[in-house]
């Protein structure tokens, strides 16, 4: 086999760790982004945060659209600052991640305890529940008895374990063991402890201040005996069986219809988590503005001081030198998530204007496609800035995914955003008739009718996606 030489010319995308480090913090939401950055601060002695601001400092984030006369709604996209390949160490403006607003000086406040923080764990129902038995008088072997039965309470608040199953692992009656059953079931929250759901309506019926007692009894009696024609909506029967009129029917109906299925919810382990939106879109006179949130970054900058330190050639100088180009990377890297979210936003804005004038029904199909071509960028990139982003809008606050949606065919050979035929859905069910709602075809029939066509299972699949039960389930006297 004869060996020789060859000389090839090719190119080859390489995954540096600066770009590996960029893409992940693209796709970062802003809560994990503020705790990479604080990860980053305590970890890397070049990287300052600044409180306090700097008046030489350069905000890294991309320019607002400005607001050309005689254009309405115009969104310029073309305004992005860039910052230098080469970061010279004693730079007065480009070592410097301005996103956040000015807090206030460190004082003696400061070092006081997160009160929030401290009081922000939930409490669990068995806590709960525990709790109120500490308060009840109970012997000792009904208070152990209590224990077991709230150990068998699950997060919907429903006693999954049978009565006598219970008092055998005890060893004690299971009469015994049902009294104090009955004394839990007078805990808060109302309905707690119940075996099922009939049971469950019937202990917030029993506990339901200031009612029409004799609409209180028959609501009672609805969920005891007939909780199964109830689901069904089979009115008229359940008036014959009751010997009620359907006014009285109506009443006891909207009594059950207050209460809280699974009790147990309401008391939960789970902390509140919030969103902090990256983008805010207001209108500016007759044109949409798109912003970055300027409370959705801390201020970064290189600590100058320490940077001063760097171009010797021994070991502690090339620690330095090291953490100087690690510091100015991330800040880099930050820069060009905000721009790219930025960028990513306008466009998604300008293409679903009519949403924001309108609302929902004028929404536009759009893909992913749609925004990587309005902004060059890959399909992919525009996936990772739509990942965990949010923007306040004048309408509410979106995720940039809710935006995105699949099309449906209309007479004049366009297309019909799915979000819009959701809230075309919501619309029509919110105006029907409660005596006689629209089914699945009567749907699709108003649909076609506005230049919509659409099958009967397709509206069907956005009826439940809508979290719109069926029409036999709408019916209501």
């Amino acid at each position: 086999m004869k060996q020789g030489l060859e000389l090839k010319l090719g190119q080859h995308l390489a995954m540096t760790p600066q770009l590996q480090q960029a893409i992940r913090l693209l796709q970062l939401s802003t809560l994990d982004l503020q705790q990479e950055v604080q990860e980053m601060l305590e970890s890397n002695p070049l990287l300052d945060e600044d409180a306090a601001g700097d008046e030489t400092g350069m905000s890294a984030a991309a320019p607002e659209a400005s607001e050309a006369p005689g254009e309405d709604r115009q969104l310029d996209l073309s305004a992005e600052d860039t910052l230098p390949d080469e970061l010279p160490v004693d730079s007065q403006w480009d070592d410097v991640f301005d996103m956040g607003s000015s807090t206030s000086g460190g004082g003696a406040d400061d070092e006081l305890p997160d009160f929030e923080a401290r009081n922000s764990q939930s409490q669990s129902l068995q806590d709960y529940l525990r709790w109120q038995a500490d308060l009840t008088h109970f012997s000792s072997e009904e208070r152990n008895m209590a224990e077991m039965i709230i150990d068998a309470i699950d997060e919907r608040g429903y006693l999954i374990e049978k009565p006598e199953d219970l008092a055998g692992a005890m060893g004690v009656e299971t009469t015994l063991l049902q009294a104090v059953l009955q004394r839990i079931q007078d805990f808060d929250p109302p309905g707690v402890a119940a075996r099922d759901l009939g049971e469950c309506l019937y202990l917030q019926l029993r506990q339901l201040p200031d009612v029409d007692p004799e609409v209180q009894q028959l609501a009672m009696k609805l969920v005891q005996d007939h909780l199964q024609a109830l689901g069904r909506h089979d009115y008229s029967r359940l008036c014959a069986s009751l010997g009620v009129d359907e006014v009285r029917l109506g009443a006891a109906m909207a009594l059950i219809s207050a209460l809280n299925p699974k009790p147990g919810e309401e008391i939960g382990s789970e902390n509140t988590e919030y969103v902090i939106p990256d983008v805010i879109v207001r209108w500016s006179g007759k044109r949409l503005r798109v912003d970055l949130n300027p409370e959705a970054m801390p201020k970064l900058r290189i600590n100058r001081r320490y940077a001063g330190m760097a171009g010797g050639k021994d070991a502690a100088h090339k620690y330095i030198q090291d953490q100087l180009n690690e510091a100015r990377w991330f800040i880099k890297s930050l820069q060009s998530r905000q721009e790219t979210i930025l960028k990513v936003a306008r466009a998604i804005v300008e293409k679903q204007k009519d949403f924001f004038i309108n609302g929902p029904e004028s929404m536009r199909p759009m893909v992913l496609r749609h925004i990587a071509e309005a902004v060059e960028m890959h399909e992919s990139t525009v996936s990772r800035v739509t990942n965990q982003k949010y923007m306040v809008t004048p309408r509410g606050l979106y995720e940039f995914k809710y935006f995105f949606s699949s099309h449906v065919g209309t007479d004049s050979g366009g297309s019909a955003s799915a979000t819009a035929i959701r809230a075309l859905l919501i619309k029509l069910t919110q105006a029907e008739n409660p005596k006689h709602p629209l089914s699945d075809a009567e749907i699709a029939k108003v649909l076609a009718e506005q230049g919509i066509q659409i099958a009967r299972r397709t509206v069907a699949k956005y009826r439940e996606a809508a979290n719109i039960p069926p029409a036999s389930q709408r019916r209501r006297l």
